[in-house]
């Protein structure tokens, strides 16, 4: 800290922060039976923010020998930025911190042997492969560890720790031509105990890749459907969560319409929260990497939008209130506007109860990634249930769905009673956020389109 202070009291500017980060990347990887991968590697580095008459710019460097260079070249790289915008950029108000913040780990991976992580992995791996329709895995161990510090011209000082861990990865299955994929994944960011006793994920994931060889392909239509959390949870990140960060719409006057604070979007059993403080969530922080205190927010409440994520920068522009959601990916980048833990909150129907509103059609789990192009979006599923009069009936593949943010917000017509969280998650906007998580309860939504034979 005394490191980073001297080099801050070399600056004259308005405001200024500079992050140092030690990272460390444990990864072991199998392909099939073949250890393809194992090893460490630790590197660190700095980001330096200046903001000076209105010009925001910032500099990585990984040697404090360049420390003098970088702030030259920040300073003048804002000067610069500030006599060509049209907009000064201001930052909102925050409180001054000084905090050092350790997560509490259920066995801190540090203490671990490299010895214990491979086996867990092999074992892990290994467990698929005893199926003989299952040709390939690619499962893998990932440990990131991040030792941040932060310091600020207003006098904020904050160290805090990120620690993730997962063991996970696919799982292949083949009958003749036919090729069927399923993920398979445990981890978080509680520490290593859990990853342990988690065979019969990788049993069940390859259960199922075995049985989707017999399944039928979905036929294609319009249906109504029972997400389950893990969709639900893809659903709210990809299609609704980008659109609730500041700096996606700030430039888009038709966004900024649709997405004004007060605008009635969704059916009004549905509320979205991102709250990155929810301890022993992977999504879990307490300060982003400006600096500022992550708090619970508010996104959509009974179908309205109340809420956003924000950086410092936006929430000025915007005249709204700080959420603590300006994260980086690591050392070699400046922050932006990510998501923690965004989720549907839980409503008051057992999931029996939503099959027998369902009635008739089709039960989905399990992401399996998508895209999305403006408000409109495509979303595969691992697998899913045909459902009559209530009942789950046969297994079925190849799901992909696809919809309108706006339309399907409204056709959101039931919430279950259940929360769950991914254990991996993930986002890359821009840069890659590992611990971007994402869940909610089941979720029942009319007249969604599903591509299939």
């Amino acid at each position: 800290m005394e490191e980073l202070r001297l080099i801050l009291t070399k600056i004259d500017a308005d405001y200024a922060d500079i992050r140092y980060e030690k990272m460390k990347e444990t990864m072991i990887v199998f392909n099939g039976k073949e250890l393809s991968r194992i090893g460490s590697d630790t590197t660190d580095g700095y980001v330096l923010r200046v903001l000076k008459d209105g010009g925001l710019a910032s500099v990585a460097f990984t040697r404090i020998t360049d420390a003098e260079q970088a702030v030259k070249r920040a300073c003048e790289n804002a000067c610069l930025i500030s006599r060509n915008i049209k907009h000064p950029v201001e930052f909102a108000k925050t409180e001054v911190v000084d905090d050092t913040f350790t997560p509490e780990l259920d066995e801190d991976p540090r203490n671990i042997s490299i010895d214990e992580k491979l086996e867990q992995t092999r074992n892990y791996n290994s467990i698929p492969l005893q199926h003989k329709e299952i040709i390939m895995t690619n499962v893998r161990y990932q440990e990131v560890i991040r030792e941040k510090y932060f310091l600020s011209t207003e006098g904020s000082k904050v160290k805090e720790d990120l620690i993730t861990t997962m063991i996970g990865g696919m799982i292949t299955s083949k009958d003749g031509s036919l090729l069927q994929n399923v993920r398979a994944s445990v981890g978080g960011s509680t520490g290593f105990a859990k990853l342990r006793n988690r065979e019969e994920v990788f049993e069940q994931k390859a259960e199922l890749a075995v049985d989707l060889l017999r399944a039928k392909p979905v036929a294609a239509g319009v249906y109504n459907v029972i997400l389950n959390p893990s969709m639900a949870g893809l659903f709210t990140h990809e299609a609704f969560g980008h659109f609730s960060e500041a700096d996606l719409i700030e430039d888009s006057p038709t966004m900024r319409e649709k997405m004004r604070i007060g605008a009635t979007l969704g059916n009004d059993v549905l509320s979205i929260i991102d709250d990155p403080t929810v301890a022993g969530q992977l999504g879990f922080y307490k300060y982003d990497d400006e600096g500022v205190k992550a708090r619970k927010t508010p996104l959509l409440q009974n179908g309205i939008l109340v809420g956003r994520l924000h950086s410092r920068r936006t929430a000025a522009s915007f005249r709204e209130l700080l959420s603590g959601h300006c994260i980086a990916e690591d050392y070699r980048f400046a922050p932006i506007i990510r998501m923690g833990n965004i989720f549907i909150q839980p409503g008051t129907k057992t999931l029996d109860e939503l099959l027998a509103e369902l009635g008739d059609g089709l039960y989905i789990l399990d992401s399996k990634g998508g895209q999305t192009s403006g408000e409109n979006f495509t979303f595969g599923a691992q697998y899913a249930y045909s459902v009559k009069n209530g009942n789950q009936g046969e297994l079925i593949r190849d799901i992909n769905i696809s919809g309108n943010l706006y339309k399907t917000l409204k056709d959101i017509t039931a919430v279950g009673d259940d929360l769950v969280l991914c254990e991996i998650g993930g986002c890359g906007k821009g840069q890659i956020n590992i611990r971007s998580s994402h869940g909610g309860p089941h979720i029942l939504v009319r007249n969604v389109v599903i591509g299939g034979a």
